[in-house]
């Protein structure tokens, strides 16, 4: 299994540079992709549901302090990923590639993975709480219309 770094490294490859906010939710889009069409993560990487929608620590971690980033500035090595698993996340780029970070966190702030995740938290609380795998999974296997546009 390909680690979330090698992801990001991918969808980076593919788009050039991309703002982080995109990247994290073009991972979590991935992820969900995965999750919903063949029942098994892409990563093992946990997204936690912050205000601005899912993300990913391990991830946020390479790209700490930068408004965008390229394939240069992040380590992973795209080539952990099977043929299979690059082909669901060209899915998802193609998809959801022409939309910016904000406007697909705003498509996460209307999905049940996120909402149930927050719970009661006003929109702008800080939150750790993780998005479970079994919820991303069963939300977007029942609404596959979401995985596209």
């Amino acid at each position: 299994m390909a680690a979330i770094i090698d992801v990001a490294k991918y969808i980076l490859e593919c788009r050039g540079r991309e703002t982080t906010m995109k990247l994290e939710k073009l991972a979590f889009y991935s992820q969900a992709y995965s999750l919903a069409s063949c029942g098994k993560p892409l990563f093992e990487a946990d997204f936690q549901a912050w205000a601005n929608g899912p993300v990913a620590p391990e991830l946020f971690k390479e790209h700490r302090g930068f408004f965008s980033i390229t394939s240069d500035e992040i380590s992973g090595n795209s080539d952990n990923l099977t043929l299979e698993e690059k082909k669901q996340i060209d899915y998802i780029v193609t998809e959801f590639g022409k939309l910016t970070g904000n406007e697909l966190s705003q498509k996460t702030h209307s999905e049940k993975p996120w909402v149930e995740a927050r719970g009661s938290l006003s929109p702008t609380a800080r939150s750790q709480k993780i998005i479970s795998k079994e919820s991303i999974r069963s939300f977007y296997s029942q609404n596959p219309k979401t995985l596209s546009l």
